[in-house]
């Protein structure tokens, strides 16, 4: 092909401009391409504010808890702040933590939050987005109604406050441990300890039934008056118990700037004393929020890419940035930690987690950290260990020392499997399988039908088929860890355990549908209603798809090839009367039946892949990157669930993602970035190279491994993880036969 020569000076002109764009984005901080007020806004439910990677401390602004979208405890859409509190989740559908409340005003004492509409009775402020910064590890906001600035950095347990008063107020401090996020104070307690150190507790009951943390407060400046309340109740000493206690510091006259350090620990105020010491020993604020930005450039390094516009960039470090928020460290600086027994643990030999959202994580972000975070990922195998031998069986939901027992199936299973078949070290793996074995045992949450190989009965169980189905993954990717570890009759059970999802199938209308315990279905069933009980936050549509340990099987039980397809086609196409979803806010991002805002569905447009249409799959990932990531508050299409959405996103912009993820294989989908590099545990880096890519050019035309062609829509873990480079060629139309063959095909 001939180009005109003024064609040709354009296009090397802007090739010039892209490869100055990256290099310039290659040399700078990867902190800067980061916004963590995307998602913040919606019904993203991120945390905003200031931490560490996986810390234990996530300090942060707190709303008026208004419902759903203030899970976080803030929401994008909201102008008033009631303080900063230590801990919060990010991107759950049920709100916690918002614990150890500080907030600094001006004027006469003030002991309550007040409201919205009058925030003059209370200590709350008005504030803007105009006067906030946010960036990894720094928050910074003005309150508007008293005038003062208020700076957050953080360190793995401590909490570091600046604050700038105005000149000659009178100024006061509170500690306020009634405050808390969706839950109610048990028991707590402050005390003065000296003219600079504060110390505590908050107990309290919310989602997690039981949670304790204990804190240290350190001030800059000598503490001119404290008072401690219960509740308004002036009390007579320096230290208070009770339900409601609040701390008050004052001064006649504020400082200029006033610094606390707040140390937090799950263990004791000693140990939350000496996480400040070890952590934060000095005052330089500067030098604490340097080195948070330098451990988030760190770790958001795990992965470097190259994108075609700004834009892109931000919303994947963005993405990789909030899967790196949870889970927690519950853990003190010389490793003291309390289990689930409430008891202390010390001399641990790994880091100790919390914030398992599992049913969510393990799809993706689970998979990631294998691949980014394999130390933190061994540890959060020996915390759900410890949880095992310590609650006696394997956790669901677990909360900061809590098993809230949320969503369906025993998702750890799954978990604790693939890290030991994608070899992961520092953990037993004999140890391992046996408290899968020992957590399955009981006959409790529908496991005594699964181990009887009969459907979980819906007159008998809540969201019988959800479990079922979920049970069915967890068991495949028992039976693949049970092979490794060469326990064949383990290994024969469990694989058949896992086809129990076909006895939730009724061939007259192709749905997994509910039993009674006679063993008659369910009757007036519309497979588009999620109202009703069968299902976990979805329908009869998005359930079809979950069976990822066998979609061979699948496909044979829907007919074949041809049927498979058509369904998936109709599926994409399929819409609900308005009132089978009202009730479901989980359910957005909707392409027909497929919902992006909600977990079931994040594997099924990869589906295509296994026949022989993987352009088709080129098409869905790519429409739900563009419509459903957009760079703005808004720009998590459902609640983030500590990852899960971010990681889909991280994996299908580097063109695949993991299925089924025990088995150890990753589907070929549509790359957004034009090359992606993953540091592996190998020491040799697996590169992904995106030629010719565009928005229009979003089909695969031919790939190369290593320089070799490479026929298959799928690559292996053992692919990546002995390093090389991928180039995908794109194109603007589809080409039909890659990944036709059925030897291509996952």
């Amino acid at each position: 092909m001939y180009l005109h020569s003024k064609t040709k000076r354009v296009l090397i002109f802007c090739s010039i401009i892209l490869v100055g764009f990256n290099s310039r984005i290659n040399a700078q901080s990867l902190t800067a391409f980061v916004d963590p007020m995307i998602g913040a806004g919606g019904h993203g439910h991120v945390f905003v504010g200031a931490s560490v990677p996986f810390g234990a401390v996530q300090l942060g602004p707190e709303n008026f808890y208004k419902g759903w979208d203030w899970c976080s405890g803030y929401n994008y859409g909201d102008s008033v702040l009631i303080g900063f509190a230590h801990r919060h989740l990010s991107g759950t559908g049920i709100g916690d933590l918002g614990d150890i409340l500080i907030m600094p005003y001006t004027g006469g004492i003030r002991l309550n939050k007040g409201s919205e509409k009058n925030t003059a009775s209370g200590y709350a402020s008005h504030y803007s987005h105009n006067t906030e910064k946010v960036k990894p590890g720094y928050y910074s906001v003005k309150l508007l109604d008293d005038d003062i600035d208020v700076e957050l950095t953080s360190t793995e347990r401590v909490g570091f406050h600046r604050y700038h008063f105005p000149a000659g107020k009178e100024a006061h401090v509170i500690i306020d441990l009634k405050e808390g996020i969706n839950d109610k104070p048990t028991d707590t307690y402050i005390k003065k300890v000296d003219q600079y150190t504060l110390e505590g507790y908050r107990k309290s009951s919310g989602w997690a039934k039981d949670q304790w943390i204990f804190f240290a407060i350190r001030s800059s400046e000598p503490i001119e008056k404290f008072n401690v309340y219960d509740d308004i109740s002036l009390l007579d000493d320096a230290s208070g118990r009770g339900k409601a206690i609040k701390g008050l510091i004052s001064f006649n006259k504020a400082p200029s700037t006033l610094k606390l350090k707040v140390g937090i620990s799950p263990v004791s105020a000693e140990n939350a004393l000496a996480n400040i010491e070890a952590e934060i020993p000095g005052w330089d604020f500067e030098q604490v929020a340097k080195q948070a930005d330098g451990k988030w450039n760190k770790e958001l390094s795990s992965v470097k890419v190259e994108t075609r516009t700004l834009s892109d960039k931000r919303v994947f470090y963005t993405s990789l940035f909030h899967t790196m928020i949870d889970p927690a460290l519950f853990n003190d600086h010389n490793g003291d930690y309390r289990g689930a027994d409430k008891k202390v643990y010390h001399n641990a030999t790994f880091n100790n987690y919390s914030v398992f959202s599992l049913w969510d994580t393990y799809r993706a972000a689970n998979p990631l950290y294998i691949l980014t975070q394999p130390k933190r990922a061994a540890d959060m195998i020996n915390s759900m260990l410890a949880i095992y031998d310590q609650q006696g069986r394997l956790p669901i939901w677990h909360l900061v020392g809590n098993e809230t027992g949320t969503m369906v199936g025993i998702s750890s299973m799954q978990v604790v499997a693939e890290a030991y078949l994608k070899g992961v070290k520092g953990f037993d793996g004999e140890r391992a399988f046996n408290a899968i074995k020992t957590t399955v045992n009981p006959d409790i949450l529908g496991l005594k039908y699964v181990k009887n190989f009969e459907a979980i009965p819906y007159d008998k169980e809540s969201r019988s088929v959800a479990k079922g189905l979920e049970y069915s993954v967890s068991d495949g990717s028992t039976a693949l860890m049970a092979k490794k570890l060469n326990r064949l009759k383990d290994y024969d059970y469990f694989k058949k355990r896992s086809g129990n999802y076909k006895l939730y199938f009724d061939p007259s209308d192709q749905f997994f549908k509910g039993k009674s315990t006679d063993g008659s279905w369910i009757t007036n069933f519309s497979p588009t209603n999620a109202t009703n009980n069968l299902y976990a936050e979805g329908n009869a549509w998005q359930y079809l798809w979950l069976v990822p340990q066998d979609v061979k099987g699948l496909i044979s039980l829907l007919g074949g090839e041809k049927v498979f397809n058509n369904k998936l086609d109709q599926f994409f196409t399929t819409s609900s009367p308005p009132s089978e979803t009202a009730e479901l806010a989980d359910l957005t991002g909707l392409i027909g039946q497929y919902a992006h805002g909600n977990e079931p569905s994040h594997h099924i447009a990869y589906l295509y892949a296994y026949t022989g249409q993987q352009w088709k799959t080129a098409e869905k990932v790519r429409y739900i990157m563009k419509n459903f990531y957009p760079d703005n508050p808004d720009g998590i299409i459902g609640n983030e669930d500590c990852g899960q959405m971010s990681a889909w996103y991280i994996f299908s912009a580097m063109g695949f993602y993991p299925v089924f993820p025990a088995l150890g294989i990753y589907v070929i989908g549509s790359p957004v970035v034009s090359r992606a590099t993953l540091q592996t545990t190998s020491g040799k880096p697996f590169t992904v190279e995106a030629i010719n890519n565009s928005a229009e050019n979003i089909y695969i035309q031919s790939i190369t491994l290593n320089g070799k062609s490479y026929s298959k829509c799928y690559i292996t873990h053992n692919d990546i993880m002995q390093g090389g480079i991928m180039k995908i060629i794109m194109g603007k139309k589809p080409n039909y036969n890659y990944g036709r063959t059925v030897a291509a095909r996952p």
